[in-house]
């Protein structure tokens, strides 16, 4: 592993109603994981209006949750998750056994075999399964196979903001060859899954460096996703982070939050509202920063 970065996150959703919330259920996926590479220092989410109940709990995947209940009137609520998280790049293996024998079954990798299992509705439709192919030819090494496929979907397809929703298939993606990083890590994880692999969807965070001589935009940064793939080595096996938005393996700059089959299992926030109101805005604002920098205040951008 490389030398380990530390990052102070600050990651800021602001709701405003046109009209008074009676009862506000939430639920957050913002607590940084531990795992070997990503140590977190501290992390707390605050909540405004204070709930009148909170409680944290671990979903199936090991993934934090936190959920709430503000029962106080408000018309605005805000939500912020803020963490200090030391991260280090894995090491990318090298020559490996052929991508065929990264196939999980119970014996080798239970944990796994859930992850390579289509959706409902189906992802693996039968130009994406022959599109993965291009990349994976038998004996070919897994990870040669991976950053083949990577840069494909870098090359291939077109990140633009605002093209897709949350709810776009992968099908639409494929066909239009369009979308962010989500998209592109469902696609990723949705060739994996037609070859027989194990996949997941990761929700986190790229920390930004600035162009040379400028300072760093405060709050530019954003929620990102990104892909990993099993690995069937030491005991259970391992997960290797790829980002195909970024045509790279995951390193030190990548903060992980949670992750799961899809984006569905781990949005960073979700939630239910009793209210009359027909209008509604939310802002997000996310700060990657070394702790280093001095505090400042995380401007906010609308999304």
């Amino acid at each position: 592993m490389s030398e380990p970065r530390r990052y102070r996150v600050l990651h800021r959703t602001i709701y405003v109603y046109s009209d008074t919330v009676t009862s506000s259920y939430g639920r957050a996926f913002l607590t940084p994981r531990e795992f070997p590479g990503q140590r977190l220092l501290s992390h707390e989410v605050h909540v405004d209006p204070v709930p009148s109940d909170r409680s944290v709990g671990t979903d199936v995947y090991g993934n934090t949750t936190l959920y709430f209940h503000v029962t106080s009137e408000h018309r605005r609520l805000e939500v912020t998750g803020e963490s200090v998280v030391e991260v280090a790049a894995p090491a990318v293996p090298g020559a490996a056994t052929p991508w065929e024998q990264a196939r999980p079954y119970s014996g080798n990798g239970p944990l796994a075999v859930e992850f390579t299992l289509d959706l409902n509705p189906p992802e693996i439709i039968p130009e994406v399964a022959a599109y993965a192919a291009e990349s994976f030819p038998p004996g070919r090494p897994l990870p040669e196979a991976v950053t083949e496929l990577t840069s494909r979907i870098y090359t291939d397809f077109t990140y633009k903001s605002g093209s897709t929703t949350v709810s776009t298939s992968v099908a639409d993606v494929f066909a239009a060859r369009k979308g962010v990083c989500q998209d592109f890590a469902r696609l990723a994880i949705a060739c994996l899954r037609s070859q027989g692999l194990a996949a997941r969807y990761v929700s986190g965070y790229l920390a930004t460096d600035p162009p040379p001589g400028k300072p760093r935009i405060v709050g530019a940064d954003a929620t990102h996703a990104w892909a990993a793939v099993w690995l069937p080595t030491g005991g259970p096996g391992r997960w290797l982070g790829f980002d195909p938005t970024n045509d790279q393996f995951a390193n030190e700059r990548y903060v992980t939050l949670a992750w799961g089959r899809d984006y569905a299992d781990v949005p960073p926030l979700r939630g239910i509202i009793y209210t009359d109101a027909k209008e509604s805005t939310i802002t997000v604002s996310v700060d990657v920063a070394p702790v280093d920098t001095s505090p400042i205040d995380v401007a906010a951008a609308e999304v």
